[in-house]
């Protein structure tokens, strides 16, 4: 599948940990976008169900993103620190705290379901698979996209055998998608341009993105297509929490931080966020599953205040509007902005 021959330049980003679902990549893929399924947190089985769904739902193509597993040693006892000082919201909730293990995401199982069901689109996030990896994807008719966040990066998965890059600037929600827990700071406009100059790979522009006039600005900028996550959340057909669709709304600003899941991630503040993140530990994903228990217990009882509200710095641009008619939308401002700048005279 290829990224230029999108009747609309615009995919929506995968949105793991429930905003993602079969309903919103569907729609966004049937009213000519991309849209995303995200494996992420998913089982295999579940996996292969939403893959299902979304071609029951489309003929139109649609992509599944893997988290690459994590490399390198974690600091067990900063860890151990770091849930000590998480008691208290233990005892707050009345819920044990999680176990902080390791863990690969099930990511041989995902593998041969993106395989075996021969999507048409397969990025990875957080990290670059083996050329062995890729071929094999490839072969099954894929076309291979790797999250970069530094023009090193993006020379690496160009060097690997990547179709295509993801440049994720330092302004997207979520989780930073790059191969380390440690870099890539680079705002998106820089990003996509290096990016650009390193390789020769078609980009998708990442970051902060949440209109037309956005959409239009990193087209001009050499961007195949833009990608939006924090756009779609309060979509209908997205399976965004309550309180989080309500923080969307209402919260001020968001910032980086380690402290839901022990690597680098941007989202509205809330409580959680200013009491911890500074002696958050660099440890994904032990502190993502010793903080589950208590995110959990918080989405239930409806409290913003302890729930990774993750969202890019465009957030104040998402609404409450059908994901379909929302593509088409943007896509007529971002002509329309396209238009404007065309107008421009430099004479």
């Amino acid at each position: 599948m290829d990224l230029a021959a999108l009747a609309l330049p615009i995919v929506q980003a995968p949105l793991a940990g429930g905003p993602s679902t079969p309903a919103l990549a569907a729609a966004v893929s049937s009213a000519g976008g991309l849209g995303f399924l995200a494996a992420g947190y998913r089982s295999s089985d579940d996996l292969r169900s939403d893959i299902a769904a979304v071609r029951a739902r489309t003929t139109a193509p649609f992509g599944v993103n893997l988290f690459v597993p994590p490399t390198g040693q974690v600091d067990r006892a900063a860890v151990e620190a770091y849930a000590g000082r998480l008691r208290g919201e233990s005892e707050r909730y009345g819920v044990p705290l999680g176990v902080p293990a390791d863990d690969d995401d099930g990511w041989q199982d995902k593998l041969a379901v993106v395989i075996g069901e021969r999507v048409p689109l397969v990025s990875f996030t957080f990290g670059l698979p083996s050329r062995e990896v890729i071929d094999e994807v490839r072969a099954a008719g894929a076309r291979v996209v790797v999250t970069v966040t530094t023009p090193d990066e993006a020379s690496a998965a160009h060097d690997a055998g990547a179709d295509a890059l993801v440049a994720q600037g330092i302004e997207a929600g979520g989780h930073r998608g790059g191969f380390t827990d440690d870099g890539g700071d680079y705002g998106l406009l820089a990003l996509l341009r290096l990016s650009l100059r390193a390789t020769p790979l078609p980009v998708v522009a990442t970051g902060g993105i949440a209109d037309g006039a956005g959409i239009a600005a990193v087209l001009t900028a050499g961007a195949v297509a833009a990608q939006l996550g924090t756009a779609f959340l309060r979509t209908p057909e997205a399976g965004t929490s309550p309180a989080h669709r309500e923080a969307l709304g209402s919260c001020d600003r968001t910032a980086i931080t380690r402290a839901f899941t022990g690597k680098r991630a941007r989202g509205l503040v809330n409580r959680f966020m200013e009491e911890h993140t500074a002696e958050a530990p660099s440890a994904y994903p032990q502190v993502h599953h010793l903080t589950a228990p208590l995110r959990a217990a918080a989405r239930k009882a409806g409290d913003a205040g302890t729930i990774n509200l993750w969202a890019g710095q465009g957030f104040p641009f998402a609404e409450e509007v059908p994901a379909g008619e929302l593509v088409r939308r943007l896509a007529s401002e971002a002509e329309e902005a396209l238009k404007r700048a065309a107008r421009r005279s430099f004479g």
